[in-house]
């Protein structure tokens, strides 16, 4: 498997090796006036993650269709992604990720480069 996302049914988009992972832990907190505070986990998933892709000077046709691909989920619908992991035995898991935002550059003639970022859901 690689990384990324199938977007037609059986064709795989593979972003730029320049995606980002953004990790941040939901915590409780309670500070009390002389210096002190308490901290909690908030949840049972409380770690909040985000991608950040790039497909930079593709075809338009491989832009508008991972675009249609994204606005028939529009922003609520959940889809698979495949990201590295060294710690799994295949050394890649697959997620489950709605996007959030996505923009798309008309670079020149018919390339463009289109900018997704997903966020991790846990549902089944």
């Amino acid at each position: 498997m690689a990384i990324g996302f199938i977007y037609t049914g059986v064709t795989y988009a593979t972003p730029d090796k320049t995606m980002t992972r953004q990790s941040r832990p939901k915590v409780l907190l309670a500070a009390f006036g002389d210096g002190y505070e308490q901290r909690a986990v908030d949840g049972i998933n409380a770690t909040k993650e985000t991608y950040s892709l790039q497909f930079r000077n593709r075809t338009k046709a491989f832009v508008d269709d991972v675009v249609t691909f994204l606005e028939s989920k529009q922003g609520v619908t959940k889809f698979s992604f495949t990201i590295p992991d060294t710690n799994s035995g295949g050394n890649e898991k697959t997620i489950k990720v709605v996007c959030d935002t996505y923009t798309t550059n008309y670079e020149y003639d018919d390339y463009y480069t289109l900018s997704v970022n997903l966020r991790r859901v846990f549902e089944a």
